[in-house]
């Protein structure tokens, strides 16, 4: 099985990616591409001593200044793995975010800021991330970096950071979720659903846009949503005198509740054991209950009636995870707790991406880059779903990790001598202690 046979003709079916007007950087494309596979550490810095005949320099353009069209990659990037999965029921688009710890103020959208890695609010950036899903099978398609409003408000750093105009313009990081479920509906994905988690069912918005533009949905919510158990049918009180403002906000006369306080008063017997897929130790099972509710988040005129599903987290009874869903109301509790299962695969392509595909080992500042870098990673994921695919019925249980460490033998390595490995060591360490030097300088105080 020597992955390099097929790795080369995988990257030429993309080379008019990298066709730019005024010049060519497909071979750069290559190069990084290999880069992500050969080298331990994904930065430019270790891929030039992994890949022959690169250099630092035209690396370094190619991924944070060349022109290329990283959101034109992405697009063709995700209808090649929609095409992996036909029409198949099982398919689904999972919204899910990522956080990337850096140092300093340059990188763009950089900020201090939540990381649920550290679990945490640290000095990191964020990128909200869209995968499709089949079952086991998953691989990212999209990204959007998101850009506090200590960025958006300050137009200078954004130009320095090299955003694009159009896109300084503050958005939720919701809203750039909904970009990406509008890119996947123009790019004729036939995914059946959407997943999301709790951050992003706790906006309500969110909800209303996905199910308005037809779209079926599973998504987690806290512990602590609001649910009505009958239709609170909102009105506007009449009023009752000629005294003050005429009411214009909608009430109900129906007392809600929260999706904890339901699942609490549910019966044991309520409860029903149910199969999601065969895992490593045996079957996956899982305690799960489900039923009909209100939603209204008091500014539509009508409430929604949705599934709710609920089950034990990891087998224990003291940990449930929530869920809303405005499938069919005829969607059984097996279908809806499957569908609730499959987020777990973004989170494990987001894993994948990041220790076999060097997601998170950029040095890249401007926004370009970001996004060009994603693309890259991208791409590379989607090699390896196609040679997991391709090699199932031999090789089970090949991972991102095996195929990683293939490539990286069966590709070309740099011939390199002791002389010059030495040489990089005193490249990185210069590099290293012009950085430490560059941040320690003490700060102008521009009023003095």
């Amino acid at each position: 099985m020597n992955l390099a046979d097929q790795f080369i003709p995988f990257h030429a079916q993309y080379t008019k990616y990298f066709e730019l007007k005024t010049r060519s950087v497909v071979q750069q494309s290559y190069q990084y591409l290999c880069g992500l596979m050969q080298a331990n550490k994904k930065n430019i810095d270790r891929m030039v001593e992994s890949v022959p005949e690169t250099n630092s320099q035209s690396l370094q353009n190619f991924i944070s200044h060349s022109p290329w069209d990283a959101f034109a990659l992405m697009d063709q990037t995700s209808k090649d793995v929609n095409d992996l999965f036909g029409d198949d029921p099982d398919s689904c688009l999972i919204i899910d975010e990522s956080a990337f710890t850096k140092k300093g103020s340059k990188s763009a959208g950089v900020s201090r800021q939540w990381s649920g890695r550290l679990g945490k609010v640290d000095n990191c950036q964020v990128g909200v991330f869209a995968a499709l899903n089949c079952r086991e099978k998953v691989s990212l398609i999209n990204t959007r970096l998101f850009l506090p409003t200590s960025w958006t408000d300050s137009e200078v750093r954004c130009k320095k950071a090299g955003v694009p105009k159009e896109r300084m313009k503050h958005k939720k990081k919701t809203e750039l979720a909904l970009e990406m479920i509008e890119s996947a509906r123009s790019n004729g994905l036939s995914h059946k659903w959407i997943g999301a988690d709790a951050f992003y069912g706790e906006d309500p918005s969110f909800l209303r846009a996905i199910d308005n533009a037809g779209e079926t949905f599973l998504v987690d919510v806290h512990c602590d949503q609001p649910i009505f158990l009958e239709d609170p049918k909102p009105y506007i009180p009449k009023r009752t005198s000629t005294k003050g403002r005429k009411p214009v906000r909608l009430k109900t006369d129906i007392q809600h509740t929260t999706v904890a306080q339901w699942a609490a008063n549910q019966s044991d017997d309520a409860w029903q054991e149910i199969v999601l897929r065969d895992g490593s130790k045996g079957p996956l099972k899982v305690r799960a209950i489900h039923g009909r509710v209100w939603l209204w988040d008091r500014k539509e005129k009508h409430a929604h009636c949705w599934h709710l599903i609920v089950r034990h987290e990891n087998g224990s009874k003291n940990k449930l995870k929530y869920s809303i869903s405005n499938a069919h109301e005829k969607t059984s509790i097996e279908r809806l707790a499957f569908m609730q299962g499959q987020r777990y695969f973004v989170e494990r392509a987001i894993e994948d991406a990041k220790s076999s595909a060097g997601m998170a080992d950029y040095q890249v500042r401007p926004w370009t880059g970001w996004h060009h870098h994603m693309a890259m990673v991208m791409l590379a994921m989607l090699f390896m779903l196609k040679t997991k695919i391709y090699y199932s019925d031999s090789y089970e249980l090949l991972s991102c990790n095996d195929i990683r460490e293939l490539l990286a033998h069966f590709l070309p390595q740099r011939a390199i001598t002791k002389k010059q490995v030495i040489e990089q060591m005193k490249i990185r360490h210069k590099k290293r202690k012009y950085a430490m030097q560059h941040h320690k300088k003490p700060k102008i105080n521009k009023s003095d």
